[in-house]
This record gives structure tokens, C-alpha cells and sequence, in this order.
């Protein structure tokens, strides 16, 4: 797992428009740029926040993806909790 890589497409998609926009356009491209497993890049692309969560990104990289991703407050939640809940895979 390279949780680094994870954290810093999660900061790049935060913190930079241009960035958000070619994610939007080619994800595959984006997160090819990356040393990820697959596993991260599939959480990534899909916006698996509880996968994410479960990998170890930091809630405050997280919450703000999230939020881009379309998901309100209550079920990015929701999903961590569903993730924490769930048996570990």
C-alpha cells in the first residue's frame, strides 16, 4: 500500500481546479501518474471514501474529496461507518 500516493492525489484533487478537472475528464490518466496499488486507484476513481478511510487517509483529505465527489455530509458519514462496520476483507 503506498498511503503517501493515496494522500497526495487526495491533496492535489483538494487543492488544485485544474487538477479536479482532468480527473473528471481521464481519471485512468491521472491516477496512472501515481505509484498506486490497484486497489487505491480503484477506491480513488470510485470515490470509495470508506476504503479510503480504511487505507488510512487522513479525515482531512478525505472530507473535502468527498464533498467534491458529491457526497453530503451525512453520507460520507454514513460510509465511514459503514466501512468500519463492515468485516475487514
Amino acid at each position: 500500500m503506498s498511503l503517501y500516493s493515496v494522500q497526495k492525489v487526495l491533496f492535489r484533487l483538494n487543492n488544485d481546479a485544474a487538477e479536479r478537472k482532468r480527473f473528471a475528464m481521464d481519471r485512468d490518466a491521472v491516477l496512472g501518474e501515481y505509484p498506486l496499488t490497484s486497489e487505491e486507484r480503484r477506491a480513488l476513481a470510485e470515490a470509495d471514501v470508506g476504503r479510503l478511510h480504511l487505507m488510512g487517509a487522513h479525515p482531512l483529505l478525505l472530507a473535502p474529496f468527498a464533498g467534491r465527489s458529491g457526497l453530503k455530509w451525512p453520507d460520507y458519514l454514513a460510509a465511514l461507518q459503514r466501512a468500519r462496520d463492515a468485516p475487514h476483507r
